[in-house]
């Protein structure tokens, strides 16, 4: 926190607005420009040593010695905008600051006639706590700019990313303009670069949007000088990742033509994967989690034909009993024990009518209207996906194709891919052999999945699981949607750290957003593309960063 930083204004407390140990005004000399989450340094003494309190500018107010705007309009000659006044009003602007911190841990308020400076990039780091984390626990998460230039490069505490103080990360804003994707793919980036133990950490994506990430191991064709620097700023090499495996879903016409239905093909390192009954018969909660079921008769049943097709010791793949001679999809909806001359039949206790339910909704997911992923039989060069999540390993990364799958693929997908994760870490308790000690999810449209309202599904409770439990296991969500108050509370709650991009006023309201003061809300929607508002465990107040572009190469843009 240097003293040679020229002084930009002195700290002011009033009857009416009293400097508190929370937060304090201060008005700024002549010329000097200040926006909201600049870091500013108030010094004073207490008991003949010198204080110094940081605060982050939340809003900025001018006042004059009008009485009101009616007095304004008639010194201009009742309205003329041309008019020289004789003696101009005298008017300030006023910065509003929230403490952040006190290099003596004493938080007595700021006097009035306070000296007040911009931060340095020291200062910077005090105030946000970064000083006290150790530089192998750092991780690269943006730069913040103040308006007179000074920069610093903001620094997440690996241990409230990755556990096991705290773990998960959510990022909301509206489509495009807030880089919801690019950030978190960044962040990715940067622990893999950065995080200590890197080599030990996996990363599981989700590609739902177009070809979005079907690129990420190719290298950009252009990147600008401006972004290069921002990258170098960072510790960071601008470079697409590497050790990618993708894994792409079968379509109708793939076991004919050999193309996945994806909306573009890897050059390599490609798997194809798709589900028959055998992938499918312990999952069909997941593939049903969208039904809704208010007296869990599809439940039950799910139930009855999952222990009917699994070895009751082991819970492998065994048809027994009345269930010898199910062995696909068709035998399922078609066979017996559901159906007999093409009745349906009652099971256990479900009785036929419920049954042909069950057969209606089933037939719909995986025959009538299914993209292809649903096969009778699965081809050897076709793979399992839980079996192929099984094998990742540190500093791999693996990339899912979903983005022409129906919303019913998606849920089975991601739910598979939350399941396998997490029974494998509970099992090893928490890594071991050749399993990542920690591995990373990333998934857009999380309010699909674990939606705000109080929901049952197999999906949502899987996803709860993962939130409230994967950092003791080393299992890390990173989740993304456009309205953060249409996802599980629950959810959101125990993410550690949140980012927040430009979003509409309407949205800011919500609950979901309590943790911004109505001041730091206020300025969100003003957000440019590329900049967050950032929210870490570690952080004493949400600050606004900036980061890069990815550095690989992507469709759609000047460089793609």
């Amino acid at each position: 926190m240097s003293s040679e930083k020229p002084v930009i204004g002195l700290s002011s407390a009033t009857a009416e607005q009293p400097n508190t140990s929370n937060d304090f005004y201060f008005w700024l000399a002549p010329g000097v420009v200040v926006n909201p989450f600049d870091i500013v340094v108030a010094e004073q003494d207490l008991a003949g040593e010198r204080s110094r309190t940081v605060g982050i500018v939340t809003s900025l107010d001018h006042n004059t010695d009008a009485p009101s705007h009616l007095s304004n309009f008639v010194s201009n000659d009742f309205g003329r905008v041309n008019v020289t006044l004789a003696t101009a009003r005298q008017g300030t602007t006023v910065a509003h600051a929230a403490v952040l911190t006190n290099d003596r841990g004493v938080y007595m308020p700021v006097m009035n006639d306070c000296r007040v400076r911009f931060a340095d990039g020291e200062g910077i780091l005090a105030a946000l706590g970064i000083d006290q984390v150790s530089d192998r626990h750092r991780v690269p998460a943006g730069l913040i700019e103040l308006s007179n230039g000074t920069r610093a490069v903001v620094y997440l505490d690996s241990r409230y990313i990755l556990g096991p103080e705290g773990a998960h990360l959510n990022i909301t804003g509206i489509s495009g303009l807030a880089t919801k994707t690019s950030y978190a793919v960044f962040l990715i980036q940067s622990i893999l670069q950065q995080a200590e133990n890197r080599d030990r950490v996996g990363v599981v994506i989700l590609n739902v949007k177009h070809s979005d990430l079907l690129t990420i191991d190719q290298p950009a064709k252009g990147i600008s000088g401006e972004e290069r620097a921002l990258w170098e700023a960072l510790g960071l090499a601008p470079k697409p990742f590497e050790d990618v495996r993708y894994l792409l879903p079968c379509g109708k016409h793939t076991l004919k033509d050999g193309r996945p239905n994806s909306f573009r093909v890897p050059a390599r390192n490609k798997t194809l994967y798709a589900y028959s009954l055998k992938d499918t018969y312990d999952k069909l909660d997941l593939l049903l989690s969208n039904v809704p079921d208010p007296y869990e008769t599809v439940d039950a049943l799910v139930g009855e034909v999952t222990q009917g097709l699994s070895d009751p010791q082991t819970g492998e793949w065994s048809p027994h009993g009345i269930w010898r001679d199910v062995k696909s999809w068709e035998d399922l909806l078609e066979g017996e024990p559901l159906v007999v001359d093409g009745q349906p039949q009652q099971v256990g206790n479900v009785r036929a009518v419920s049954v042909g339910r069950f057969l209606r909704l089933l037939r719909r997911v995986v025959q009538t209207r299914q993209s292809g992923i649903f096969v009778e039989s699965r081809p050897r060069n076709v793979k399992n996906l839980s079996q192929e999540i099984a094998r990742l390993r540190g500093g791999e990364t693996v990339v899912v194709d979903i983005a022409r799958l129906t919303d019913d693929e998606r849920t089975l997908v991601f739910g598979d891919i939350l399941r396998t994760i997490y029974t494998l870490y509970a099992e090893a308790d928490g890594g071991g052999g050749e399993l990542p000690e920690k591995v990373i999810i990333f998934v857009d449209e999380l309010n699909k999945y674990a939606p705000a309202q109080e929901q049952q599904s197999s999906i949502a409770r899987q996803v709860l699981d993962i939130a409230e439990r994967g950092r003791s296991l080393g299992v890390v969500l990173f989740g993304a949607e456009q309205f953060m108050s249409a996802v599980h509370d629950r959810v959101v709650g125990n993410c550690a750290t949140t980012v927040v991009g430009r979003s509409g006023s309407a949205e800011l309201t919500s609950p979901a957003y309590r943790f911004l003061d109505p001041e730091v809300r206020a300025n969100i929607p003003r957000l440019r593309k590329g900049e967050l508002v950032l929210s870490h465990a570690t952080f004493r107040q949400p600050i606004r960063i900036r980061f890069p572009r990815p550095a690989y190469f992507q469709e759609g843009t000047e460089e793609g």
